[in-house]
């Protein structure tokens, strides 16, 4: 769902469309991984729709190729674009414990444009402690990919350097043995969401959804939004448009938040019932995802949709 005006369009000018808003990484759906050995599609992930690029220099990269890898992150982070602004994005690094992790850390420390890293592997808090330690002021997504990480997954989410939770499907699949149906990794799932929100973290980054476009990636996303999580790994940018929309309030949540507040606030702004507090909580949630999205309703869209379930007060 793109940004709309609520406005009607000028007869006599035109004016260009508003730039789509910087999401920032607490709210951010799409989180698009890109080999760290391959240069050139460094700058086509800059220009998609993703919330957040994920330079990755452990999974997608050969043993062979790692150093390569990491030199062309760290330099590509220090450069500037085409239009003179800096570089910036995420680097997902190799987990605690391989011989990869301490000189990525290293090479990263104090490199302009690092937004973040997200760390592989992560099993303990002690992970997470350990590559703070070496990263300073470095915010950090914990990508929990095996059953052992998934045991200890509300002292990961509790370790003071973690800001967001990841699931490593694939990893967590090859380690458990599990299928892909969605109804086998639920309990999973649920985890990662209960434990963010017991820690106050964001909503958790859901896996990717290995090579699906279209229909198939909607249903994927859907699933990821069932479940509560607020993110999704993307491994190409011809996903990101779908998960971003997938990952975001819909025409009729914003269409009823709005209807809501509005009769809320005609009928003088006071709690009337016991749903009206969570009903209210929910439609200021709506909304203001919204506006951090930059999304509207498009101008003469008058369809009215009963509260979401999950306002009702019990």
């Amino acid at each position: 769902m793109t940004a709309t005006s609520l406005e009607s369009p000028s007869t006599t000018t035109s004016t260009p469309p508003a730039p789509a808003p910087t999401v920032g990484p607490e709210l951010a759906r799409s989180w698009l991984l890109v080999n760290g050995a391959q240069t050139e599609r460094f700058a086509a992930a800059r220009a998609s729709a993703a919330d957040v690029v994920v330079l990755d220099i452990e999974d997608s990269v050969a043993p062979k190729d790692k150093e390569r890898a990491r030199h062309n992150v760290v330099r590509w982070l220090e450069g500037t674009a085409e239009d003179g602004t800096p570089q910036r994005a995420w680097v997902r690094v190799n987990g605690f414990g391989t011989q990869w992790w301490e000189d990525d850390l290293r090479a990263l420390a104090g490199v302009r444009g690092l937004e973040g890293v997200m760390l592989a592997m992560v099993e303990s808090p002690e992970h997470v402690t350990r590559t703070a330690e070496l990263l300073k002021d470095t915010r950090i997504v914990a990508l929990v990919e095996t059953a052992r990480g998934v045991q200890n997954l509300q002292a990961i989410a509790g370790a003071r350097s973690t800001y967001r939770l990841g699931f490593g499907l694939g990893d967590f699949r090859r380690d458990t043995g599990f299928g892909e149906n969605p109804m086998t990794l639920a309990h999973t799932r649920s985890q990662f969401t209960i434990a963010s929100r017991a820690a106050n973290l964001p909503g958790p980054i859901d896996g990717p959804a290995v090579g699906a476009l279209g229909p198939k990636l909607a249903e994927a996303t859907a699933v990821t939004l069932e479940f509560g999580m607020t993110g999704k790994l993307c491994l190409m940018p011809e996903q990101t448009a779908t998960v971003n929309e997938g990952l975001s309030p819909s025409l009729s949540e914003l269409s009823w938040a709005t209807e809501f507040l509005q009769d809320f606030d005609a009928d003088g702004g006071e709690i009337r019932n016991g749903s009206d507090l969570p009903r209210l909580a929910r439609a200021r949630k709506i909304l203001g995802l919204a506006g951090a999205f930059g999304l509207s309703i498009p101008e003469g869209y008058d369809v009215h949709f009963e509260a979401p379930t999950d306002t009702y007060h019990c």
